[in-house]
Formats: C-alpha cells, structure tokens, sequence
C-alpha cells in the first residue's frame, strides 16, 4: 500500500479532507445564519437545494433499491407494510429491518 499516509493515518486525512470544508462553511457561516434566512434570495437558494436532495434521494430508491429488491407483488406489499410500520406505527427502524428481512426470506 504505497504511498503514505496508508492505514490508519490515511482514512484519518481522507475523513479529515472530506468533512472539513462543511464543518468551515458552517462554522463561518453560523454566525450570521439568521440574517442569511432573512433575505429572499438566500431562501431560495435552502428551498432549491432541499428540491435537489429530494430528487437524489428518489433517484437512490429508484435505481437501485426499486429495481433490485422489488420483484413482484409479495415485495411490494412487503414495503408497504415496512413503511406503514415507520411512519404510521412509529416502529424503531432496526426493527422493521429484522422483521422485513425475515419477511423477504420467506416470500423468496
């Protein structure tokens, strides 16, 4: 593994590396966080990029989540009742995860 920093020390740059700009651009811009929400432009620049994330996230559940885990109807309702028991049951995550992974194993 060359060249250094491997190991240890070199995932401890590359977390370093890959946190550090938002931890600066928050820490710099904390302070002057409620004028920013203020002005109208900077809004909707948040509300923009709220809509990007949206779509990124629905991009993630589509491909590959949608097209590998949902094969036919017995999937489907599988996922329906895994986000009923989220949202609507207030399940803990870990467990809808558990029980869905059995419940897949079976309908396989």
């Amino acid at each position: 593994m060359q060249p250094k920093p491997n190991g240890w020390a070199g995932a401890f740059w590359c977390l370093l590396a890959i946190f550090l700009p938002a931890l600066l651009l928050i820490g710099g811009a904390l302070p002057f966080w409620e004028r920013l929400r203020g002005f109208a432009p900077v809004r909707a620049r948040m509300v923009g990029a709220n809509v990007v994330v949206v779509g990124i996230l629905l991009a993630a559940l589509y491909n590959p989540v949608w097209i590998e885990g949902i094969k036919g109807v017995p999937h489907f309702l599988l996922g329906i009742v895994a986000f009923a028991a989220l949202v609507f049951c207030k399940s803990p995550p870990w467990l809808v995860v558990i029980l869905m992974a059995g419940s897949g194993a079976l309908v396989l």
